[in-house]
């Protein structure tokens, strides 16, 4: 929640924050008194510069060296509930010795359950929320998971559910700010809340239904209606792919080898030979989406015909899988995925265009979906962030960036983009909701990073001057390891990068959004 409401005087305080770090005013230890109705502090210690804080998702594992802080950990509301288990909203915050004044949340991942180390990565380029100076908190949202980060048996326990759609991350940011007042003598000048996928469509939620909670917020990759994107990966697009599969000894269809790896090429070298170029440059990456009008059909076989092209039973599987799932009436109910350099991706998380196993296990072997009663089955309206009034979060001042990578083979970009068109048209237009919200594709990208592009970006940066000091971003400069030495500028809706017609193209320097 803003401070734009404080006297002048403590406006006067607030305002020597960008003048250098500020300094606790209490003992670390004095923290583990700290009280507060249905909370119990576990932890108050001082951390030393040098120790290591473990990046999730990563393997082998890696870390970041964290500065000298203060580790807080608690719980909201320890209870015992359904099923005889514990439960309880358990938190970490990070409150460094160099403070720069503002707080950052950071959002969850798959079905939470896991306190992960309050580093503040994403959206962060190189250097984590909790370096810059951020006082960083993290949660479970209400459960401890038993099966790593897609457990959802929690589900079964109604106060552990709603934690988890909506309740828990405003408890953990109001204790939060509460506790950095206390520890640091004065309240948290600006609140950021930063998440991708679960942690995106938290992001969202808050938004709507929290809007003064926080002051700037970047939404990534959200999952924002579960059911119907699990409607579409776990089911529509295996049941496209089954139907064209070999099967085996029992009949049933072998959905790897539905698309074979001489598809996969044919299929990207013809959609890059399309679209990459477009933005004056051939450099392996499709700069503008909604530009790329590719259709597989160009690859259908013609009679007689053997060699470098697709079967139509083949065009036909695909055209399915990437157009959505539609009623028997042709209503779609959850939008198609962008033909992307990313989609034939056998690393990391795999492109459409590799059908295996799923995220929740093998995968299924229905040829067919009942789409209309999935549909009324797998809407969620307590966890789904649909609601586009944020009247409120736009008067007092709250930015709101939203990132999708266009490669995501979990959540459509598309779905993401249809919400911001919606959000916009609601708020009073795109010239309107340009003032303070944002949307970037990211080329190339899978979920929430990996594929073929340059993943890494610092939109907190570019928040933080936008939320501070009225700066809007004009672009953010994106690098990452699938193209060593090369950088691009990501640009706001509608705009994309484009090739200026000389210098090095490895340069974003030499690009412009247009």
């Amino acid at each position: 929640m803003t401070t734009r409401f404080l006297q002048p005087a403590v406006w006067a305080l607030l305002a020597c924050a960008p003048c250098g770090w500020a300094q606790h005013t209490a003992s670390c230890a004095s923290l583990a008194s700290f009280k507060s109705p249905r909370v119990e502090i576990s932890k108050a210690v001082a951390m030393a510069a040098g120790g290591r804080m473990p990046i999730p998702f990563t393997a082998p594992p890696q870390f970041v060296v964290a500065p000298a802080y203060c580790s807080v950990e608690g719980v909201i509301g320890q209870r015992i509930g359904a099923g005889g288990q514990p439960y309880g909203i358990h938190f970490a915050l990070a409150l460094p010795d160099r403070w720069n004044g503002d707080f950052l949340m950071q959002g969850g991942a798959g079905g939470n359950g896991i306190v992960y180390a309050p580093i503040g990565l994403t959206a962060a380029g190189d250097k984590p929320a909790l370096l810059r100076g951020y006082a960083v908190a993290s949660t479970d949202t209400g459960h401890t998971s038993h099966r790593g980060a897609f457990d959802f048996s929690f589900v079964r326990d109604q106060e552990a559910y709603l934690d988890f759609a909506y309740q828990a991350n405003p408890e953990v940011a109001t204790l939060a700010k509460q506790i950095i007042a206390r520890y640091y003598g004065r309240p948290a000048a600006f609140s950021y809340f930063v998440g991708c996928s679960t942690g995106g469509r938290e992001g969202m939620i808050l938004s709507q239904r929290f809007p003064n909670e926080f002051d700037g917020i970047i939404v990534g990759d959200p999952a924002m209606r579960t059911g119907l994107s699990n409607l579409a990966v776990g089911q529509w697009i295996p049941a496209a792919f089954n139907q064209i599969a070999p099967r085996d000894a029992e009949g049933k269809p072998i959905i790897a080898q539905a698309i074979t790896d001489a598809d996969r090429r044919l299929l990207i070298d013809a959609l890059m030979k399309q679209c990459d170029g477009m933005d004056g440059v051939t450099d392996g990456m499709i700069s503008d989406p909604l530009a790329c009008h590719f259709d597989p059909a160009v690859l259908t076989c013609k009679p007689g015909q053997t060699g470098s092209c697709l079967a139509p039973a083949k065009v036909a599987a695909i055209e399915k899988a990437f157009g959505g799932p539609k009623t028997s009436q042709g209503i779609q109910v959850y939008p198609g995925f962008l033909y992307d350099a990313g989609i034939a991706a056998t690393s990391g998380i795999h492109g459409i265009l590799v059908p295996g196993p799923g995220i929740f296990g093998p995968p299924p072997t229905a040829t067919h979906v009942d789409v209309e009663a999935e549909a009324l089955k797998d809407v969620q309206p307590l966890v789904d962030s649909m609601a586009t009034n944020l009247s409120t979060f736009a008067a007092h001042g709250g930015k709101l960036i939203f990132y999708h990578g266009d490669s995501d083979p979990w959540f459509s970009p598309l779905d993401t983009f249809d919400y911001y068109k919606e959000m916009a048209a609601a708020n009073g237009g795109l010239a309107v909701v340009s003032k303070w919200s944002q949307f970037y594709f990211v080329p190339g990208m899978s979920h929430c990073g990996g594929g073929p592009s340059l993943d890494r970006f610092d939109l907190l940066t570019a928040l933080s001057s936008w939320v501070e000091k009225g700066v809007a971003p004009e672009s953010v400069i994106a690098t990452g390891k699938a193209f060593p030495g090369r950088s691009r500028p990501l640009c706001p809706y509608p705009e994309h990068a484009q090739y200026m017609g000389h210098g090095n193209t490895e340069d974003a320097a030499n690009f412009a959004c247009r």
